[in-house]
């Protein structure tokens, strides 16, 4: 069993923020919390997009799972997945979001694509390549 560094554990943590931001819009798109436009708050319900959110707490909370194990495929599902989001939150700001709305999560997960990058955390799951003495 491998032990877990510091960074995975980190990053364990960031994932598990990141599925507490998820249940949050999950929360408020079934109109259960609601969402502040400046001063305003109202709510508004869509089972879509509910369903949508809370299929993320899943695959967050899964992904939290795999990063303490530090199961090697962690590394690279934590990368797509924070993508993903990065991409979303890039084109929400294209359509009628403003930088408020996705400030958060888009900087979360930017501190999480960053530092998954690291080396230290790359060669924690394998990931990292040697340079040296490697044959093509």
């Amino acid at each position: 069993m491998k032990q877990r560094p510091v960074g995975v554990t980190i990053l364990a943590i960031l994932a598990g923020v990141a599925a507490v931001l998820a249940a949050i819009n999950a929360l408020q798109f079934l109109g259960i919390l609601p969402f502040f436009v400046g001063p305003v708050a109202f709510r508004t319900f869509s089972f879509w997009y509910a369903l949508m959110w809370g299929l993320m707490v899943w695959v967050y909370i899964w992904l939290v799972q795999m990063l303490w194990r530090v199961d090697p495929a962690a590394w690279l599902f934590l990368v797509i997945i924070t993508l993903f989001e990065l991409t979303l939150d890039f084109v929400a700001m294209l359509g009628s979001s403003t930088w408020q709305d996705v400030s958060v999560s888009f900087l979360l997960n930017g501190v999480i694509l960053l530092y998954v990058m690291l080396p230290g955390v790359r060669e924690a799951f394998g990931t990292a390549r040697e340079t040296a003495g490697a044959t093509s």
